[in-house]
C-alpha cells in the first residue's frame, strides 16, 4: 500500500462557512493512516461548471449539503453532472442548522468517515461487477476463437457453393420453362377466384354480430357490478329481440351501442319488476332518454 498513491478525496460544500466547519472537524482525523486517504481540497461552490473543473481527476467526491429539500436538490444536480467524471460520488449530509455559529465537529467528522466507508463498500460491489465483466470478456474471447474456426469452415463451404452455382444456373433454365407453365395455371386460378369472389360477395354485405362481455358492458353502462346474469338471459329469451343473443357470460349484437341499449332496457324492466330497487335507481332512469318508450314497445 505504501508504494501506491493515496486515494484522492475532495469535498464539495455550499459556502465558505462550510469550509471552515469541515476543516475544523478534520483537524483530529488521520485518514491517511487509517484509510490511506487524503482530502486534497474542500470546494465551496454551487456552480456545476466550477465543480466539474475542481473535481477533475479525483477518486472520490463527497457532496456535502444540508438535509433539507434545497440541499437534496443541489446534491442531485451535482451527482448528475459529475457521475461520469470521477471514480465515485457519495452524498454527505450536514445536520440541520449547519449555518449557525457553532456545530459540534464530531458530527461532521463522523459524517465524513461514514461517507468514505459507504464509498468503499460501493467499490466492493463494483469489484464484483468488474470480475463478472472479466468472466464475460473471457467468454467473448472464446466465442471469437470459435467464430474464427467457423469462418474457416464457411470459406470452404463458399468454395463448394461456387461450384453449385453453375448447377443452379442450369436449373434456372429448367425452372424458367416451368414458370411459363405455372403462369398459364395462374391465369386459370385467377378466373376461378373471380368467380368465387362474385359468388360469395354477399357475405361482406351482411351485418355480422359482435361479441361482448356482459359484466364489462354492465359496469360500463351503470358503474355497477352485475349480480344476477340469469335475469338478463331470461329476459332476452322471453322477448327474443332481433340481432341480440345472450349466453355463457357474453352478449352478441350488431354493435356495442345496440348491446348497451338492450342492457338498459333489461335494467329498466328489472326496476319495474322489483319496486324496492326503483328509488335506488331513480337517477339512472332520468338519464336514459326515451327508455320508457323502448321498454313499453318490448313489453307490448
Amino acid at each position: 500500500m505504501d508504494n501506491k498513491s493515496p486515494i484522492d478525496v475532495r469535498i464539495i460544500v455550499e459556502g465558505a462557512s462550510d469550509v471552515e466547519s469541515v476543516s475544523r472537524a478534520m483537524q483530529d482525523v488521520a485518514l491517511g493512516a487509517e484509510y490511506h486517504i487524503t482530502i486534497s481540497s474542500i470546494i465551496p461552490t454551487t456552480s456545476l461548471d466550477i465543480a466539474r473543473r475542481a473535481v477533475d481527476g479525483a477518486d472520490v467526491v463527497l457532496i456535502a449539503t444540508d438535509v433539507d429539500a434545497p440541499g437534496r436538490e443541489l446534491a442531485e444536480k451535482f451527482q448528475d453532472a459529475l457521475k461520469d467524471q470521477v471514480g465515485h460520488l457519495e452524498r454527505m449530509k450536514f445536520p440541520y442548522g449547519h449555518d449557525v455559529e457553532y456545530i459540534d465537529p464530531l458530527l461532521i467528522k463522523d459524517e465524513i468517515k461514514n461517507a468514505i466507508i459507504r464509498a468503499g463498500l460501493s467499490s466492493i460491489t463494483n469489484i464484483k461487477h468488474f470480475r463478472e465483466l472479466e468472466t464475460e470478456m473471457d467468454d467473448a474471447n472464446d466465442k471469437i476463437r470459435q467464430f474464427s474456426l467457423e469462418n474457416q469452415d464457411l470459406l470452404s463451404e463458399n468454395h463448394n457453393l461456387a461450384e453449385k452455382l453453375e448447377e443452379l444456373s442450369n436449373l434456372n433454365q429448367k425452372l424458367q420453362s416451368e414458370l411459363e407453365k405455372v403462369e398459364g395455371e395462374s391465369s386459370s386460378l385467377k378466373k376461378e377466384y373471380s368467380r368465387l369472389e362474385s359468388q360469395y360477395s354477399h357475405i361482406h354485405k351482411r351485418n355480422l354480430l359482435e361479441v361482448f362481455s356482459i359484466k364489462k358492458l354492465w359496469r360500463e353502462a351503470f358503474d355497477d357490478i352485475l349480480k344476477d346474469e340469469d335475469q338478463i338471459i331470461f329476459a332476452t329469451n322471453q322477448f327474443k329481440p332481433d340481432n341480440i343473443v345472450v349466453g355463457q357470460g357474453y352478449i352478441s349484437a350488431r354493435s356495442k351501442e345496440e348491446a348497451l341499449e338492450w342492457l338498459k332496457v333489461i335494467k329498466t324492466a328489472l326496476i319495474f319488476i322489483d319496486p324496492d330497487k326503483s328509488e335506488e335507481n331513480k337517477e339512472d332512469l332520468e338519464e336514459e332518454d326515451n327508455l320508457d318508450n323502448r321498454f313499453q314497445n318490448i313489453w307490448d
